[in-house]
């Protein structure tokens, strides 16, 4: 069947016979290209601050290269195996291919556009990116000298003839494609590879305007037309006929044999060194390239002409990023200090303050600092017996790894999961799991065939005459600088119930368990999906007997079908469904007869929402759960998740209103899903205040840490020894 976005009037409007109907869903690739337009849209909004909106830009292009190393890679793969299944919304692998190309293409040529006009209007601001053309003398003698010092050493030209193959182009390395005459006046072809340890924007003196204002000037050139202006020091004796920058995306999809790996360490490290080699998915290559050279490079990249894209300089956007480390803090967002909850404030001992109650984190609004204290605070605890932890993604630098660390020095029992298949971040865990070995620590690398991605830490510690386990549970990873730009939520109890089930995770994760039921927490694969989908139903019953039903979730991405069939039953039977959700939706709402009472929404902002919330009405009776877990089946079926509830009266309140309240009432970020796929910003509307929901949450930094009223706290007993 076709999808909607490609069938008639008349087809679309055609009765649902049943909730199979490809009509019903959106494909993920689509949604996810959706998702780069509305951070293309924070790039382009005037509103934000420019270096901001240049951070933006470069997301985006981060974000397509990824899409391409990945999504496009796995539909390739699909073709050559002869995959024929049809995609949520009716699509074959090569039609999601073919329909990819020309909207990631319009992203790309968008992405430059809006890079033009943010180029003038820095510019305005005393930062001027310049093209070399452009240099006066003096610049580009400063250019000139920056070249001889501390680029031309860098550069190895690799030649390509008879004598010498086709030099190897690593994934996403930005490159020149240069054609010579030699002394025989003979066509010669030679690849220039520019490596990514050099600064991709070059300092060029003295600035553009002279005056006091000067020291606020800043002026740059780009990289590849510093070295293509000087391309005769790499060739010398010979002349340069014509030179052209071209990027490769290689598939980054290597796909395990775990169950014949015999050291998945060793595997993981062969993977990434693979991943170099990956076949060529997408090339990027200026305007300006002549035909004989984009032939020369389709040939021997082999690759299809589809595979190239053609679009305006530069390549790479990326590095965009580096623009935000100059110092104009008047062309960023305002710095702003995350608040400590009361509960540590008031309290010195942080497992005296986590006894007296659950404690909630909203980061970045509220710091990451007690997440640290807690790991340490155990490491230093001579009471404290054993820590038990997972990692996922923790960074290069990691203060939460220095603490394990500690505690094993300290003689604690340190047990951690490290999660070596957390894409992109593989040789970063690599190097942790092996300092944590070298000291003593248990680590272990999860599950075969499983990715362990869930956010728990636990400690146990002598408490009396008994034990008691402190848990933290999170919605984010244990990383200290994500923690900063990412929305995510953590909880601090020592509830005996959270506390077994956090020791039966471990316990599942590092030996052997076929447990199939827990006290209270939601664990994929073994009980999430089902207990979701129960809940799902049970909503329905609540509605359906003359209770108002509602369901929140806020959600990263929602792409399973089981799911978004439950929930069309639920919109069909009444049930009012709001949906947060930031990146992939495959659901399509205001679908009549279908998801007329389903709502979707995604916020894009100055931080990356990536909390995950679940709310059920329940009759009244309101429960809420966070955790780790997208709605997708790799979440549920082949992930290692937790969902735990949230039952203080009070947090689920605060999280009600504080936080899941204020994300539906924006209407500055927030963009509303159209049943096509595509979204709208959410009206205003006369006489309606505006609403920000991250900016209002960072002047609200304390609402997060207000204390709770004494009815609404748990009582926490302590474990038996």
């Amino acid at each position: 069947m076709i999808p909607l976005a490609l069938t008639s009037p008349s087809q679309a409007t055609a009765p649902i016979a049943t909730l199979d109907d490809f009509r019903l869903y959106i494909g993920r690739e689509m949604s996810l290209l959706e998702f780069q337009k509305r951070v293309l849209e924070e790039a382009q909004d005037p509103a934000v601050p420019l270096l901001e909106r240049a951070s933006f830009l470069s997301i985006v292009s981060s974000n397509l290269s990824e899409f391409f190393m990945i999504r496009v890679a796995g539909l390739k793969q699909q073709i050559e195996a002869g995959v024929v299944e049809l995609s949520l919304d009716g699509w074959t692998p090569a039609e999601q291919l073919a329909a990819i190309r020309p909207v990631a293409l319009q992203v790309m040529q968008d992405a430059r556009k809006c890079l033009r006009e943010l180029i003038l209007l820095l510019n305005n601001a005393g930062i001027h990116i310049l093209d070399y053309g452009a240099l006066n003398e003096q610049q580009k003698a400063s250019a000139k000298a920056y070249f001889d010092e501390m680029i031309f050493p860098v550069l190895t030209p690799l030649a390509f003839d008879p004598g010498r193959p086709f030099p190897h182009i690593s994934n996403l390395s930005l490159s020149l494609a240069v054609v010579i005459h030699d002394r025989l006046e003979q066509k010669r072809f030679a690849r220039v590879k520019l490596p990514d340890t050099l600064l991709r924007f070059v300092p060029v003196r003295p600035g553009v305007n002279a005056g006091e204002a000067e020291t606020r000037e800043v002026s740059l050139v780009w990289l590849e037309q510093v070295v293509a202006a000087h391309l005769g020091s790499l060739f010398p004796g010979m002349s340069v006929v014509e030179s052209h920058p071209f990027r490769v995306t290689r598939d980054a999809e290597v796909s395990l044999q775990e169950m014949e790996a015999p050291d998945l360490l060793e595997t993981i490290e062969e993977s990434i060194r693979r991943r170099r080699f990956g076949s060529v998915v997408r090339v990027t290559m200026a305007e300006s390239m002549t035909d004989p050279i984009r032939d020369l490079l389709i040939e021997n990249l082999d690759i299809e002409p589809v595979d190239v894209y053609v679009v305006e300089p530069p390549l790479g956007m990326s590095a965009l990023s580096g623009l935000h480390s100059l110092d104009r803090r008047d062309l960023k967002y305002p710095s702003f200090t995350p608040s400590v909850p009361v509960a540590f404030e008031s309290q010195q001992d942080i497992f005296e303050a986590i006894r007296q109650q659950d404690i909630l984190l909203h980061h970045p609004y509220d710091s990451f600092g007690p997440v640290l204290d807690f790991i340490h605070a155990a490491a230093r605890d001579p009471d404290v017996l054993a820590i038990k932890q997972t990692l996922y993604r923790v960074g290069k630098n990691a203060p939460i790894v220095e603490g394990l660390l500690e505690a094993v020095r300290n003689g604690k029992q340190v047990a951690v999961l490290v999660e070596l298949k957390a894409r992109f971040d593989e040789e970063s865990n690599i190097e942790w799991a092996r300092a944590l070995e070298n000291e003593g620590v248990h680590v272990v690398y999860g599950l075969l065939g499983l990715k362990t991605h869930s956010k728990i830490a636990l400690v146990v510690r002598k408490d009396g005459d008994g034990i008691r386990r402190y848990v933290h549970l999170a919605t984010g990873n244990y990383n200290d600088v994500t923690a900063q730009v990412y929305t995510d939520l953590g909880l601090f109890t020592c509830d005996p119930e959270m506390g077994k089930d956090a020791s039966d995770v471990f316990n599942y994760l590092t030996g052997y368990s076929a447990k199939k039921d827990y006290r209270k927490f939601l664990v994929a694969p073994i009980n999430m999906r089902s207990k979701l989908e129960s809940l799902i139903l049970r909503e329905i019953k609540h509605h359906q007997s003359g209770e108002a039903g509602h369901l929140i979730f806020k959600i990263n991405s929602l792409v399973d079908k089981s799911i978004i069939q439950l929930l069309y039953e639920a919109s069909r039977a009444g049930v009012q469904i709001d949906l947060i959700v930031r990146g992939m939706c495959c659901l399509r709402p205001g679908y009549s007869g279908v998801s007329d009472n389903i709502r979707v929404l995604s916020i894009v902002g100055r931080f990356l929402e990536h909390s995950r919330i679940f709310y059920f009405r329940n009759g009244g009776a309101e429960e809420i759960y966070l955790g780790s877990a997208d709605l997708m089946p790799r979440n549920l079926d082949r992930r290692v998740e937790i969902l735990f509830p949230v039952e203080d009266k009070g947090l689920i309140r605060h999280l009600r209103d504080e936080v899941l309240g204020l994300y539906l009432a924006d209407n500055i970020k927030a963009r509303r899903m159209l049943p096509d796929g595509s979204f709208e910003r959410v009206s205003q509307g006369p006489g309606i205040s505006v609403l920000d929901s991250q900016q209002w949450l960072i002047s609200h930094r304390h609402v997060t840490s207000t204390p709770l009223h004494p009815e609404d706290r748990s009582g926490k007993g302590t474990e038996g020894a």
